[in-house]
């Protein structure tokens, strides 16, 4: 055999030995010991286990404790360690407001109906619920959903005091006087819906709903005996603004109305008794 022949195959076979052992010795080494996670504290709560709509009656199937991180378990949320049976006093109440899977549960968001209808057990304490007639055109084109907020806009026509006489105060021709009476009042529901169906966004019913409270009740009814009713639509960013900004103010100032004459509206003060 040629010598070189024998070198080149000695050469081979040693660096065939040196990547065998090399490899051998990779597998054979330890895995790293990995840091274990500290474990954080947990308490149990009470979540939903399905979506609960508004309106329902909730199940203790509805319910079920799930592990929550302690240091971010709002005080708000129901313990398993401080009240057990929750699962089952709980269930029967209404849900004031959609709850989604896997929400805490919190007690604020239910009533308990206890014989009560619907509409009465989801009521705040001091509220009424008072309907009224709407169309397409005083119910901005159906565009006013349950939980909206709206203001009330009184439009009445007065005949004109000057009987036809165009050389009169009034030029001969009838007032049409607009005010806004009533601002940012939810809607409970439309005709009998208390929500949405089917995410629709627009809902042309006959009979709103409104939550106002005593007092509005009554500005309310004898203001559907002086003229027409019509509902304008807030913006969802003011309809969550505290009562009594600088525009309601302006709106609800004693003895304020709106004239309209020719298409020209103007703002005139009524005298106070």
């Amino acid at each position: 055999m040629n010598t070189a022949r024998i070198v080149v195959l000695v050469i081979a076979l040693g660096a065939g030995g040196v990547a065998a052992y090399l490899a051998s010795g990779y597998q054979n080494a330890p895995a790293p010991i990995l840091p274990a996670a500290e474990k954080l504290p947990t308490v149990e709560v009470l979540i939903a286990k399905n979506d609960i709509q508004l309106g329902q009656a909730v199940k203790p199937d509805d319910l079920q404790w799930q592990a929550w991180p302690a240091a971010t378990a709002s005080s708000a949320f129901i313990r398993r360690d401080s009240r057990p049976e929750a699962q089952t006093q709980i269930a029967g109440s209404i849900a004031r407001v959609p709850l989604m899977q896997g929400e805490p549960i919190r007690e604020q968001k239910l009533v308990k109906a206890e014989g009560s209808g619907f509409m009465a057990a989801i009521l705040p304490s001091g509220m009424r619920a008072v309907s009224t007639e709407i169309s397409a055109e005083t119910g901005a084109g159906g565009f006013i959903l349950p939980n909206d907020r709206v203001d009330i806009v009184l439009t009445r026509r007065l005949k004109n005091p000057d009987g036809g006489n165009t050389n009169g105060p009034t030029g001969g021709n009838d007032l049409v006087l607009s005010e806004v009476i009533l601002t940012n009042i939810r809607v409970l529901a439309i005709d009998q819906a208390p929500k949405e169906k089917d995410g629709q966004n627009a809902v042309v019913g006959k009979t709103v709903t409104l939550e106002l409270r005593p007092d509005q009740v009554a500005t309310l009814s004898a203001a559907r005996q002086g003229g027409t009713l019509t509902l304008a639509l807030r913006s969802i960013v003011d309809a969550n603004a505290v009562d009594g900004t600088p525009e309601d103010q302006a709106i609800k100032r004693p003895g304020g109305v709106n004239v309209i004459r020719y298409g020209v509206q103007a703002r005139q003060l009524t005298s106070q008794r």
